[in-house]
């Protein structure tokens, strides 16, 4: 029960949890910005969330983490997967040393990045209220856009090669094949007399 002034601790900055921000799961509570997935970042909510002792993840990333591997799981009948999930910071399964830490922010996720993340276009700081994770790396919602058009990008619309971002026509049109009979259409491989 929450004593006068203050409320429960968030499940993980620490911090007290007011009424208005407050998110319950398994018994704790969490403030919204804070109710994240431990790996991917992703807002997570009473439908998404998958928890494995004390730390919270999306479905995906829990499945990637801890779900079946090997032949057919993941992706469909006959599919052979050998992604163990780095791309989304899930590391094999080794121990770290635990080493202290000088920082005076109490966010696990700060103290592990020692502080606020940088966009990976414009280098300054990337805050939780405007990050989008792209290409497994934070930017700013105004950055993250293709590196030839300019043109706003989603999760789903966006090709990464080399750490740059692109949309799928700027790609195929710099890194796709080249050649007869490729980005004409389909009158481009017409026989004519």
């Amino acid at each position: 029960m929450p004593v006068w002034g203050g409320g429960n601790k968030c499940g993980s900055c620490g911090r007290t949890v007011y009424h208005a921000e407050e998110v319950q799961c398994d018994g704790r509570s969490f403030h919204r910005c804070c109710f994240l997935c431990m790996v991917c970042r992703k807002n997570l909510d009473s439908t998404t969330v998958a928890i494995h002792d004390e730390e919270i993840y999306c479905k995906s990333c829990y499945g990637k983490k801890y779900g079946p591997k090997g032949y057919g799981y993941g992706q469909g009948a006959g599919t052979l997967n050998m992604d163990h999930g780095e791309r989304l910071g899930i590391k094999p399964e080794s121990v770290q040393p635990h080493s202290p830490t000088t920082n005076p922010n109490t966010s696990k996720f700060a103290q592990k990045y020692r502080g606020a993340e940088k966009c990976s276009r414009c280098g300054d700081s990337v805050y939780a209220a405007e990050k989008i994770i792209g290409a497994g790396k934070p930017w700013h919602k105004n950055c993250f856009r293709c590196a030839k058009c300019g043109k706003s990008l989603e999760s789903t619309t966006l090709t990464e090669k080399e750490g740059e971002i692109y949309c799928k026509g700027c790609y195929a049109k710099n890194f796709g094949p080249k050649g007869f009979g490729y980005g004409q259409g389909a009158g481009a491989l017409v026989h004519t007399q």
